[in-house]
């Protein structure tokens, strides 16, 4: 560890329909960054795809590495294609950043929807049964309704809609398609909606937060609105009996090593009559002081302003 102040970039915006939230994630994880006195770099990559300072000056490309590589580590809180995605890791890997979160490997595993469904199937985490539409290809009505339309990249459910009459299809289809690339179509699940986070620690070890309840309407899906409108019901700690809630924590210590993760990462579930089944990965979930994944860590104590810090800690210490 330096002797000197260290500097840690904190990256937010990006080229995707999540630019805001991902810039609302790093207004936060700036602010904790310097509660302790560490220097902040805060930058912007704009709806174009350029680089900013979040004053607004524009950088060119190479400004903009000169200005990573002035710094200890970076925390980039992009989500969504081109950040999530492994993109901005391979990017602070090529140039020597240490980066605070996955690498590239976990992070494209995680954006993808399918991938992701492949992975967790085959080290025994039950998913959804699902199809891929691919681009071009004229998308065929489920035997069975209700499903879920679902682009396979992307997250804060752009372009999710749950089909429950044939006619709806069409319009799901293509709702999903503007909102990525591929398309999954996969079963409704019916069940609750519970999600857990987990990161590996500055000594090296796992560390769990406290599950998170999300109260949903049955027969619907947490949508856009309800993940940033403030009309969320979330219950902290979910109420869970002790089988359930190992079957979670195991389910999302068996993910976050199988796909290579790093810094923290959110596992969401729905838990059901007949077991738990993963829904969706978030590599580089929401990160605001009241996102899911800082509440479910301030419930077993650890507040949002050291949650960051033990998470630059870690990286510092690995080198990663």
């Amino acid at each position: 560890m330096p002797d000197r102040t260290l500097r840690i970039a904190v990256v937010g915006g990006g080229a995707n329909n999540e630019h805001e939230v991902s810039l609302a994630s790093a207004a936060a994880a700036t602010r904790a960054v310097r509660r302790d006195g560490t220097v902040a770099v805060p930058l912007t990559i704009d709806r174009n795809g350029g680089w900013r300072h979040t004053d607004g000056a524009v950088l060119t490309a190479a400004e903009a590495v000169a200005a990573l590589t002035s710094c200890d580590a970076v925390l980039p809180v992009l989500h969504g294609v081109d950040g999530e995605d492994g993109a901005f890791a391979g990017l602070a890997r090529m140039i020597g950043v240490p980066v605070v979160g996955s690498p590239v490997r976990a992070g494209a595993l995680g954006m993808d929807k399918w991938v992701t469904k492949l992975v967790a199937e085959a080290i025994g985490v039950a998913t959804a049964p699902a199809v891929l539409v691919g681009t071009g290809v004229d998308p065929v009505l489920p035997a069975e309704l209700p499903v879920v339309v679902k682009p396979t990249t992307g997250g804060s459910s752009n372009g999710v809609s749950v089909v429950h009459r044939p006619e709806e299809y069409a319009r799901a289809i293509a709702a999903a398609r503007a909102a990525g690339t591929d398309v999954l179509v996969e079963r409704f699940v019916t069940g609750r909606e519970v999600d857990v986070a987990v990161f590996r620690d500055r000594a090296g070890a796992l560390r769990v937060g406290a599950t998170l309840e999300i109260g949903v309407a049955e027969g619907e899906v947490f949508g856009t609105a309800e993940k940033y409108d403030g009309s969320a019901a979330f219950t902290v700690p979910a109420q869970l009996t002790s089988t359930e809630h190992d079957r979670i924590e195991s389910a999302a210590r068996t993910l976050y090593t199988a796909l290579g993760c790093a810094g923290v990462a959110r596992f969401d579930f729905f838990v059901t009559g007949d077991g738990v089944v993963l829904n969706e990965v978030n590599t580089a979930p929401g990160f605001t002081e009241r996102s899911q994944v800082p509440r479910m860590f301030a419930a077993i104590g650890l507040p949002y302003p050291e949650l960051v810090g033990e998470l630059v800690a870690a990286t510092l210490r690995s080198g990663a």
